[in-house]
Parts: C-alpha cells; sequence; structure tokens
C-alpha cells in the first residue's frame, strides 16, 4: 500500500472542513499547520450570529451577477483563509502551512484555485509561509509567502 503524502493528507482535511462552509457559490476550506500539528481549521461563512447565505437561500454577489474575484465587500461571508487566522495564535502561524481547497457551487473541485488579495495579505501579515492549494485530487501548488511580498505589486 502507498502512503499518501502529508501534502494531500493535509489537503484531505482542508477539503473536510470546507463541507462546512455555508456559501452557495465557492467553498473554501483551509487548515494552518506547524510542525505536522493543527494549528487551526478555517471555512467561508458569515460571521457569528449573522445568517449565513445558505439560511437566506441566497447571494447577493451572484444575484447581482458579480463576476467570481470581484466585489467581496458585497460578500457576506469570512473567508476560510480568513476565518482559520483568527482562530489561531500568531506565535504558531509565524513559519506554517496553509492548505487550501475548494469546491464550485455544484461540489466539484475548483482546479488553480487562489486566495484573494485581502487574504493574501492575511496571510502575509500572519507570518505563514507557504500556501498548498489542491489542482486535482493528487496534484497541488506550492506558493511561496515572501513571493507576494517581493513580486506582486496587487498588494
Amino acid at each position: 500500500m502507498e502512503r499518501k503524502c502529508k501534502e494531500n493528507y493535509y489537503l484531505d482535511i482542508a477539503e473536510t472542513v470546507l463541507e462546512r462552509g455555508t456559501c452557495l457559490r465557492r467553498n473554501y476550506g483551509a487548515v494552518i499547520v506547524k510542525n505536522d500539528v493543527i494549528v487551526s481549521t478555517g471555512y467561508a461563512g458569515a460571521p457569528r450570529g449573522r445568517q449565513n447565505c445558505s439560511d437566506l437561500g441566497e447571494c447577493t454577489r451572484k444575484k447581482h451577477n458579480v463576476a467570481h474575484g470581484e466585489r467581496y465587500e458585497l460578500c457576506r461571508s469570512v473567508h476560510a483563509e480568513a476565518n482559520a487566522i483568527i482562530a489561531a495564535d500568531r506565535e504558531q502561524m509565524l513559519g506554517s502551512t496553509l492548505y487550501l481547497t475548494s469546491h464550485d457551487e455544484h461540489g466539484k473541485l475548483v482546479e488553480d484555485t487562489a486566495p484573494c488579495l485581502m487574504c493574501r495579505r492575511l496571510i502575509i501579515n500572519a507570518g505563514i509561509s507557504r500556501v498548498i492549494i489542491r489542482n486535482t485530487p493528487e496534484r497541488y501548488t506550492v506558493v511561496n509567502v515572501k513571493k507576494w511580498v517581493e513580486n506582486d505589486d496587487t498588494l
């Protein structure tokens, strides 16, 4: 029996985490890991005490035909990456890895997804070193967060 690599192990956990998401358009699961210990997890959902899109049966961005990647200020949800960062201790995040996966509204894996610009800023400030993004059940992309700092003028 071939043993699963750690990257796909943690990405599988992120896939399970995203099942708690309440977004009607696209759900994300995030897992922050340091020294092979899960520091925190996060999924997309409305702030505590507020109704989720899944409860309301409507997505404001979808209702207004907002394209993916645009006008996140209209979204009710706190993103998975942000929720994972909020739930973690800063010392535990320094030098950690964030594992990220996403499913579309039909539950299909979204290939080559990426954190939005605001979540990139949060990841940088949290001190996370790498982001590993699932592309297929076996293939993933490793992003060195330092490259976002050095090369991304959109930040």
